[in-house]
């Protein structure tokens, strides 16, 4: 329902803003501290750079992203003798949506699909057709560079977003690079992996 989707888009929104600020927060104290304090400070900045590796990377995925959208809607569209409605616009929200993971890239996908639609039902179709073979592509890149930043083969990447994804939804989707980096980091530090 509408509800659900807002309600997940604003725990997203805070997510990433707790999430920023805890990455820029500095946690280096000089005075002893109790075990349990000292345990959640590390937990914490663990947490931060999983955080940070991932908002990296996706920053460099919003720009891949980017990009095709440019090679569509700049090259591909005027070839056809097509001018694509609202297209610098569309550009800039295509950046601006793609650093929000897996969701970003579904709202800029409906913003291009409306306004190909303006056009014509074809242009639209072929515009979805495109959008889809990108974002299907770009399952297979984000892994790749997320993984590159945690020190993660890409199919355990997709394997920890599948799982995620059946576990919480959406939203563990979305999570799934961030806790999947920490969890590896946690068994990395442990001595596990």
């Amino acid at each position: 329902t509408s509800s659900d989707i807002l309600h997940n888009f604003v725990t997203m929104v805070m997510g990433l803003i707790i999430g920023i600020l805890v990455a820029i927060h500095g946690f280096h104290r000089r005075t002893p501290q109790p075990v349990f304090k000292s345990l959640l400070i590390q937990r914490i900045q663990k947490l931060s750079i999983s955080f940070k590796n991932v908002v990296f990377a996706q920053i460099k995925i919003s720009a891949i992203n980017t990009l095709l959208f440019i090679l569509f809607a700049f090259i591909l569209l005027p070839l056809w003798g097509v001018h694509l409605p609202f297209a610098k616009t569309l550009t800039i929200l295509t950046f601006m949506f793609g650093l929000i993971p897996i969701l970003g890239n579904l709202l800029s996908n409906t913003l291009t699909f409306i306004a190909a639609l303006t056009i014509s039902l074809g242009l639209a179709g072929a515009a979805l057709l495109y959008l889809v073979l990108v974002h299907k592509l770009e399952y297979f890149i984000n892994a790749k560079i997320i993984g590159h930043k945690i020190n993660a083969n890409a199919w355990e990447i997709l394997l920890a977003m599948l799982v995620f994804e059946s576990i919480f939804g959406l939203g563990g989707l979305i999570a799934a690079p961030i806790f999947y980096a920490y969890l590896k980091l946690e068994l990395k530090d442990a001595g596990l992996i």
